[in-house]
């Protein structure tokens, strides 16, 4: 047990497997497929002229036979064959005249000519060896009942090779029989041609394996180089360069791929500079109170803040820390909500609840910059949403009107129900926002300085937290401004299903 650990500890150490390219693996299977294929032609061909040369010779030993009956029966009136030649010559046959026939005929096929007496005994033959041989009963019978035979063998044991060899009865005029005529050709022809026709398929194989495994490298060089470049952007991205890109040739699967990359490997990048965006402007927001709030502190420490004005700076120093708890409290919210870690609990109810609840937290705030409310007209109007997250929306949208409205100034509130959906908007005077940083606004840690005259107490993230909380409420939200007059933000959330009226009222859900 011990040494098998130790055996497979070593093979992990000892490295990483050798793993075939694609391109390996794919020349490996197009050329077994060609194999196998090249095989299955080769075994039909040799099938289909093994079969046509058989039926080559089967016809030629035919037709020899025929034309060594038409002999004979040229040579003879009757054309009858006795059991044994010297009967023949009592009968009258000019048996020598028979043998000449039969001689020219075998002479002018190139095959072997046998002509038996009904019983199988061979009577004549050429070449003449095989005079007086026995063709056995079964062969005979078998011929006399077929009408013609063919086999591929020895007649018995009368050639002492392979032949190929055709027979047929010989039959008087009444249509009794009187003989057998067979013929026979050797098979070394047959395996001859075989063999010659196996060489000349082996070399042909040959030549189209050779070209085949060309066109198969260079087919499967042209296919995989897409996705080798894509292995090679992937190995980029893996090392943190964000920039690389595949080459889209074509319009086939493989250049959709090399698309869909280049669209995944946009993303990615976006994602990366949005992380190193977010990651300097964490930096950057927690460094400034941070440094104010050393500096007044080693200010009272070194003495340099005399202890009279010690309470104004430590008033700054609380300030300071305020902002840190908002910036840090407003970190972890997004984290969260874009992790998806908090749930969404919808329910019905009106949305006016939530806006007087923030106007009248708002109160002194309002009183204090002498800020005007329009368009607080609280009438029922029922929304589908999670009541927590739709509060925190208009609390940072009131905040934010009130830091930018002017002194003076008006915020108007304004709330219409359309099919499916209810708009809320929270409109102020002011400075607005430049046409150029609209579509802006909603990013972390974004700040307009310039345009709204932002104090820059704010963290920037109060209307990114405000877009993830109506995404998830299922809503939009938008903002409309014209520099130097108003900013208006507004947002949609679903309405709930209607439900009946009685009375002209809508009954509470």
């Amino acid at each position: 047990m011990t040494a098998g650990r130790g055996q497979r500890h070593a093979g992990r150490k000892g490295g990483a497997p050798v793993r075939k390219s694609i391109t390996t693996r794919y020349f490996y299977s197009t050329a077994v497929l060609l194999i196998c294929s090249i095989a299955v032609m080769g075994f039909i061909q040799m099938y289909l002229a093994m079969g046509y040369f058989r039926e080559e010779n089967g016809t030629a030993l035919i037709q020899t036979i025929d034309n060594a009956i038409l002999a004979m029966q040229e040579a003879a009136d009757d054309g009858i064959v006795e059991k044994r030649a010297e009967a023949a010559e009592a009968a009258g046959l000019d048996v020598e005249d028979i043998k000449r026939g039969i001689t020219l005929t075998a002479r002018a096929a190139g095959k072997s000519i046998l002509v038996t007496d009904a019983y199988g005994s061979v009577v004549l033959s050429i070449p003449s060896e095989y005079q007086g041989m026995e063709v056995s009963v079964k062969t005979c019978n078998a011929t006399y009942s077929r009408g013609i035979y063919d086999e591929m063998g020895t007649l018995g044991g009368i050639f002492s090779s392979r032949y190929y060899i055709a027979g047929k009865p010989i039959l008087d005029e009444k249509g009794m029989l009187q003989g057998f005529v067979f013929a026979g050709a050797n098979a070394d022809s047959l395996t001859e041609y075989l063999a010659n026709l196996f060489s000349t398929f082996i070399l042909s194989a040959g030549l189209m394996l050779m070209v085949s495994s060309v066109l198969s490298i260079v087919l499967t060089n042209r296919m995989t180089t897409p996705l080798r470049r894509i292995s090679d952007a992937a190995k980029k991205f893996g090392g943190g360069d964000f920039s690389a890109r595949v080459p889209v040739e074509g319009d086939d699967e493989l250049a959709q791929l090399a698309e869909t990359f280049n669209t995944m490997a946009g993303s990615l990048e976006k994602i990366d500079q949005s992380r190193r965006s977010f990651m300097g402007n964490i930096a950057h927001e927690l460094r400034t109170p941070m440094t104010t709030i050393k500096g007044f502190i080693d200010g009272m420490l070194d003495g340099t803040i005399p202890p009279e004005n010690q309470n104004h700076y430590l008033g700054i120093v609380s300030q300071e820390v305020g902002r840190l708890t908002r910036l840090i409290k407003n970190m972890l919210d997004i984290t969260k909500l874009e992790a998806g870690e908090y749930k969404v609990n919808a329910t019905t109810y009106d949305i006016w609840e939530s806006i007087t609840s923030v106007v009248f937290g708002a109160e002194q705030r309002l009183e204090a910059n002498n800020i005007q409310i329009s368009g607080f007209a609280p009438t029922k109007t029922l929304v589908l949403a999670d009541q927590d997250l739709v509060y925190q929306v208009i609390y940072n949208l009131v905040d934010n009107a009130i830091k930018f409205c002017n002194v003076g100034g008006e915020i108007r509130f304004s709330v219409t129900q359309s099919k499916g959906a209810v708009t809320v908007g929270v409109r102020n005077t002011g400075a607005g926002i430049a046409p150029e940083a609209l579509p802006y606004v909603f990013d972390r840690f974004y700040k307009e300085d310039k345009s709204r005259g932002l104090n820059t107490t704010g963290s920037g993230l109060g209307l990114h937290i405000c877009k993830v909380l109506i995404n998830l409420s299922g809503g939009k939200i938008w903002v409309d401004s014209k520099e130097g007059e108003y900013c208006e933000f507004l947002f949609t959330l679903p309405a709930p299903p209607s439900s009946p009226i009685k009375g002209g009222k809508l009954k509470d859900q």
